[in-house]
């Protein structure tokens, strides 16, 4: 791992334990699997939804945004981060839910030392002082893949490039507003109370989908919501409590293999298989690697004819 910010995925395991282990309590991320309002208001309490889309680097900044207006004044009363680093967006993109619903969630103690620090400052050092806390990097850095081959170079993205930014929706005040670091100011989408956020943030949501070609599937959508734990506890919804209860075993394995590289475990377990080979004598390792070969050929040649993509072939 680098010593700066490394890229994390857009999950709902990753986002749950990540906030969790920077001291939020009753918190976690579900994803959504369709833009139903019906489905949100289920999940209620919604604090937010994080957003992942394809980002247009060819794309010029614009005085005005294609949806909504600049909210420049917001920034005096909600939190607002410039984004200063590269790959803390996901990151960032969550902390704009939290630390602007700190009076209906408990963010622990160190987030709400944070967000009392920073705020008197302007969003670009605001940026900045997100970007250089040892504590939410080191957590964030923490769910990154661990992987020997990560290119520890830094360059700008050309438009060839596939590059992928998180933003978050969330209400506030009595308005809904897309909070993207990048953006110069908060984006207001309208008036928009807390309980209505899952009926108007899924027209948001479409409109900024539809500006990408039909062809485009790359986005992933995660909603923000009050541990689902504690609604089956309340209701005695035991079948719920259940799922959940695995669904946590699931993330926390999940996690845990993102945090080793077993890259040389395979080379290891590769090794020893060749060893014994060898060691039978006979041929047995040349009888190997040939029948590995025609089983690979054969592979190869049932996915042609299933008009299937054949690697290493157009």
């Amino acid at each position: 791992m680098s010593a700066g910010w490394n890229t994390i995925e857009s999950d709902a395991g990753v986002f749950t334990y990540l906030v969790d282990q920077l001291g939020v309590k009753n918190v976690q991320f579900e994803e959504l699997i369709a833009l139903d309002p019906e489905f949100l208001h289920q999940q209620s309490p919604i604090y937010g939804v994080i957003f992942l889309f394809k980002y247009p680097t060819g794309e010029r900044p614009a005085e005005t945004p294609r949806d909504g207006v600049f909210d420049s004044a917001a920034v005096e009363h909600l939190f607002f981060a410039a984004q200063t680093i590269q790959n803390a967006c996901g990151t960032q993109a969550l902390l704009s839910v939290l630390l602007n619903m700190d009076e209906r969630v408990d963010i622990g103690t160190q987030l709400t030392e944070f967000k009392d620090f920073t705020g008197s400052f302007p969003a670009d050092l605001r940026g900045e002082a997100l970007s250089n806390s040892d504590l939410i990097r080191d957590v964030h850095n923490s769910f990154a893949r661990s992987s020997p081959f990560v290119d520890e170079t830094q360059r700008m993205a050309t438009e060839e490039d596939d590059v992928y930014h998180f933003i978050a929706y969330t209400p506030i005040g009595g308005r809904l507003y897309e909070l993207d670091g990048l953006q110069p100011a908060p984006i207001s989408h309208g008036p928009c109370t807390f309980a209505d956020f899952p009926d108007k943030v899924i027209p948001v949501l479409q409109r900024r989908i539809e500006r990408y070609p039909a062809h485009e599937i790359r986005f992933n959508l995660l909603a923000m919501v009050r541990d689902l734990r504690i609604r089956a506890q309340e209701t005695g919804d035991s079948e719920l409590l259940y799922r959940e209860a695995q669904k946590r075993k699931a993330w926390q394995w999940e996690n845990a293999l993102r945090r080793h590289n077993l890259v040389g475990f395979v080379g290891e377990v590769l090794k020893g298989v060749v060893r014994a080979k060898v060691g039978e004598g006979n041929g047995a390792y040349e009888k190997w690697i040939e029948e590995a070969q025609m089983t690979t050929k054969a592979r190869r040649g049932d996915k042609r004819r299933k008009g299937e993509a054949v690697d290493g072939e157009p």
